[in-house]
């Protein structure tokens, strides 16, 4: 049985630090910086809980200090870069669930010198989005056009923003905020968040998607030279998209984030109601012909047992914890940095922990 420490015990963290224990290959630790309601459930589960502050660098060595094999960073996107160093000094192997783009290229340059695996970025967007995208990609001869498609919804939502919180505001802010990668006619380039507005319909309801940076992972890097057009764009309601420029250009919210983020924590609903709608879709030449792949997923919220998640939960913790599965059995490299895209599909899609994706 592998040890395993998961700091930060939120919706994501606790998801996955259920699903590991439950699979009984792996004795879970979970640690936060103070006592919340859901402990004595983790408890309950043969989960140990450790209440320390783990904003502070010191604290997280001392904790990282007993002789844990595995890391899963399911903090706040800002607290990486400690994380990160204190887990390179403990020869650990890290993964995290980060969409921050910063955080992921300084764990490039840290694995070079590590013994240690360091697998960023596993969760839906970039992590199940960016291994299946790539898995399509390799049926080409040719490619010509990826593009990846990702939303967290709200079922019923009943404001301007036909939006409610279903995970990490500061995370959500955080993508809206920076420039996203992509490659526009061959060249890779940067484009800018909350642009590329485009509408669509499925199953009767009208979405709209635009650029959010950080959900394309690695994949830009690795299909540079070698795709006409690929880009990522998050999936919201119709009208979302509009507000949100409104309240980061005209009202100049864009510098002062952390007062949007308690805007958004203060008045806006959370939900545990949600639906992932997922759509990759790649098109290029195979055996000289035009030919176009997809890949689509909806998957709502639900019960697993007689406990209730949602689909973020679901699908964010479900693709992490089959990464550290893969890894502790040897499946995928184990030392040095992996992208998304070198785990191997075929092995990865199997996994139990992806059930959730495929009912």
């Amino acid at each position: 049985m592998k040890k395993i420490i998961i700091l930060g015990s939120g919706k994501i963290g606790s998801t996955a630090a259920f699903m590991l224990q439950e699979s009984s290959k792996f004795q879970v630790t979970i640690v936060d910086n103070q006592r919340q309601d859901h402990h004595t459930e983790l408890e309950k589960a043969g989960i140990v809980v450790l209440i320390e502050n783990i904003s502070d660098a010191s604290t997280i060595d001392a904790v990282l200090a007993n002789g844990y094999e595995y890391v899963l960073n399911a903090c706040p996107y800002h607290l990486n870069i400690g994380i990160i160093d204190a887990v390179a000094k403990k020869e650990m192997h890290y993964f995290d669930l980060s969409e921050d783009v910063k955080s992921a290229n300084y764990i490039k340059e840290i694995a070079k010198k590590s013994k240690s695996t360091f697998i960023p970025q596993c969760g839906l967007a970039p992590g199940f989005v960016s291994i299946s995208a790539n898995h399509l990609c390799n049926y080409f001869d040719e490619l010509k056009d990826v593009k990846l498609r990702v939303g967290a919804l709200t079922l019923s939502p009943n404001n301007m923003l036909k939006y409610n919180l279903s995970w990490s505001t500061d995370g959500l802010l955080n993508e809206y905020s920076h420039p996203c990668d992509a490659i526009v006619n061959g060249k890779f380039t940067k484009v800018l968040p909350l642009e590329g507005l485009e509408y669509f319909c499925l199953e009767g309801i009208e979405y709209e998607a635009f650029n959010t940076s950080g959900g394309i992972g690695g994949l830009a890097e690795k299909l540079n030279g070698k795709v006409e057009n690929l880009d990522y764009k998050t999936i919201r309601y119709k009208g979302h998209r509009d507000l949100m420029k409104f309240l980061f250009e005209d009202l100049g919210f864009k510098n002062d984030r952390p007062l949007l983020t308690k805007i958004f924590n203060n008045n806006i609903a959370t939900t545990s109601e949600d639906v992932i709608i997922i759509y990759i879709s790649v098109t290029g030449l195979i055996n000289g012909k035009l030919e176009q792949k997809t890949v689509s997923h909806t998957i709502p919220n639900q019960m697993v047992g007689n406990k209730h998640f949602t689909g973020i939960q679901l699908t964010t913790a479900g693709s992490v914890c089959a990464v550290i599965d893969l890894h502790s059995q040897g499946k995928i490299a184990q030392s040095g940095y992996v992208m998304q895209e070198d785990i191997p599909y075929e092995d990865y899609v199997k996994s139990p922990f992806l059930n959730y994706y495929f009912k």
